[in-house]
């Protein structure tokens, strides 16, 4: 925090030219002493004594004009030396974080260890699997639609014909809906490449 003022050309002037000649000798020889010490520092106290000085005596001089060129002076602020353990322990968290965002940019890019036989192997069983496990499930579920209808038709036909026709509708209309369905979900897989 600011206590002191870096001394301007006008007050330097004032001071060395006898322009406070009426000024207590005391508050003149302090501000000598303040010109004079290193980097011209004149503290706030004694600026708030030449300003009630100022006014007692009723100088037509402000305690503003004096300050004019004057630069209020910051003193350094020490920064205390940094605890070892505690930049090790930062440094660590930054590599960690570095990693992860490493990992997270490169996750989707295959390696070339990664891209071996075995590995498109692999992806091509998948991907085999998930449409022999669809068709089969297409399949099935046809298949039951038919023979539920079928079976439960009985009660309402009395002939073979009428009966496989109305299983075989409802075994078209499964069919389409879960084609249907099976549409929007490659439609929705596909979306999110």
């Amino acid at each position: 925090m600011a206590s002191a003022m870096r001394a301007g050309r006008r007050l330097r002037r004032a001071v060395e030219g006898g322009e406070l000649a009426g000024l207590p000798a005391g508050l003149r020889a302090d501000l000598a002493a303040a010109l004079a010490s290193e980097g011209a520092l004149v503290p706030f106290s004694l600026l708030r004594r030449l300003h009630a000085a100022l006014r007692e005596a009723g100088y037509p001089l402000y305690l503003y004009e004096l300050l004019e060129g004057c630069e209020i002076h910051f003193p350094e602020v020490p920064v205390p030396p940094r605890n070892p353990e505690l930049v090790a322990r930062l440094e660590q968290i930054k590599a960690k974080l570095a990693n992860e965002a490493y990992r997270r940019m490169t996750r989707n890019i295959t390696g070339q260890e990664k891209n071996g036989t075995l590995a498109e192997f692999g992806r091509q069983v998948r991907s085999v699997r998930a449409v022999v496990i669809t068709v089969l499930n297409f399949i099935v579920t046809v298949v039951t639609a038919f023979a539920c209808t079928y079976l439960g038709s009985q009660y309402i036909f009395v002939e073979t014909a009428a009966r496989v026709l109305s299983a075989v509708i409802v075994a078209s209309v499964v069919g389409l809906a879960e084609l249907y369905v099976m549409v929007r979900a490659l439609e929705g897989d596909l979306g999110k490449l």
